[in-house]
């Protein structure tokens, strides 16, 4: 974890200085976000039914751009590592099998790593910004999220691929007029079943039980809980409060 937060440490380092050198940027409105987030990962399948057991480490570059005070969009491009264990459970020696008998008791385990590429619509309950006071703008907000990713999981179990769909919600705070602090929690329901693909003493862990899948039924999903640190570039506009 101390790996993950070194970069973001180094960034607000980098960072501290500029936002000093512009003393009219509290007057600004910016479109665009640039930063990391760094935080842990945890799955939840055929392996894990307990949220954050098994979790791991997750970081990602973050790049949002601002409709407006309410509305954006959000990039990122992410690590992240899990793990499962079922522990001592029953499978069915022939998942697919029309007879009630045989068994297989035993316990598989897996870890994995993967890569996240996303894209997500925000929306946020208040207007953000502290440059934006004809709009309403606050430094503090809440705000849910919906988008469409794609995850990568390499070897060495089997490598996969896949759509995934992210859901989740956050807070957002403007520390300093132009550096924003964020907490966020996503769900990414995938398309797959093979992100805790593995085989011990012959449990397949992709369909133990046998259990039909379609669209996102009976599906992997894993989660990423995250604290990102973000920059404002592109000054859009000066309100003009004196001019006539």
């Amino acid at each position: 974890m101390a790996r993950l937060l070194a970069p973001l440490l180094a960034l607000v380092v980098c960072l501290a200085p500029l936002h000093r050198a512009a003393a009219q940027d509290d007057e600004l409105l910016w479109r665009m976000e640039l930063g990391g987030a760094a935080g842990g990962a945890f799955y939840i399948g055929d392996a894990n039914s307990t949220p954050f057991k098994g979790t791991g480490p997750a970081a990602a570059f973050v790049a949002r751009y601002h409709f407006n005070t309410r509305m954006g969009l959000k990039a990122n491009l992410g690590y992240a590592r899990f793990g499962g264990n079922t522990g001592a459970l029953y499978f069915p020696t022939n998942p697919h099998s029309q007879s009630p008998e045989g068994g297989l008791p035993g316990s598989a385990r897996f870890s994995r790593g993967l890569v996240d590429l996303g894209v997500q619509f925000e929306f946020n309950f208040w207007g953000y910004g502290t440059g934006a006071t004809y709009l309403s703008g606050r430094r503090f907000t809440p705000y849910v999220l919906l988008g469409v990713g794609l995850t990568a999981g390499h070897k060495p179990m089997d490598a996969v691929v896949a759509m995934n769909l992210p859901v989740g919600a956050g807070v957002k705070w403007k520390i300093k007029p132009r550096l924003n602090l964020g907490f966020e929690w996503a769900v990414r329901f995938t398309t797959t079943d093979r992100l805790d693909h593995t085989r011990a003493d012959g449990i397949a862990l992709d369909d133990p039980y046998g259990v039909r899948s379609s669209g996102l039924k009976n599906k992997d999903c894993y989660s990423t809980v995250a604290l990102s640190l973000t920059y404002d570039v592109w000054a859009v506009c000066r309100p003009c409060h004196n001019d006539k």
